[in-house]
This record gives C-alpha cells, sequence and structure tokens, in this order.
C-alpha cells in the first residue's frame, strides 16, 4: 500500500549542515545546507521505495533545541 506522505525529523547537524530520521522508516540522511538537505531527503526516499509505492508527499519537521541560561 502507497503512504500518502513521510515525516522526516530535521535536527541541525553540531558540525554544521542538518540531519534528517524518518519516522517509521529506516532512512537517514544528511545535507550541508537547507537546499541541499531537501535534495537529499527526496533521492533518500526514492531509493528507499519501489516506483509505485513512493509517498506523494515528504514532509519536513525541523527540530531546534536551544537552552537557555537563567
Amino acid at each position: 500500500m502507497r503512504p500518502t506522505e513521510i515525516i522526516f525529523e530535521v535536527t541541525e547537524a553540531a558540525e554544521g549542515g542538518y540531519d534528517a530520521r524518518a519516522l517509521g522508516y529506516s532512512i537517514f540522511t544528511q545535507g550541508e545546507d537547507w537546499n541541499d538537505l531537501k535534495a537529499m531527503v527526496r533521492d533518500a526516499v526514492l531509493c528507499h521505495f519501489e516506483e509505485p509505492d513512493v509517498p506523494r508527499v515528504i514532509r519536513l519537521h525541523l527540530v531546534r533545541e536551544e537552552a537557555i541560561a537563567v
């Protein structure tokens, strides 16, 4: 059955760029900047799924963690 969408949790990498991990699938990729990440995620999804099963939508959910000193 073809999933309608796939969601990636995106975090900023410590060394710069972004890391993306698919929720519910064994797909992980990285990008040097936001545009590079989008291309890498798209390529990873196309490599992971067979042609009739490729999700129609890829969602990128950027998670940013920040600590504030009090």
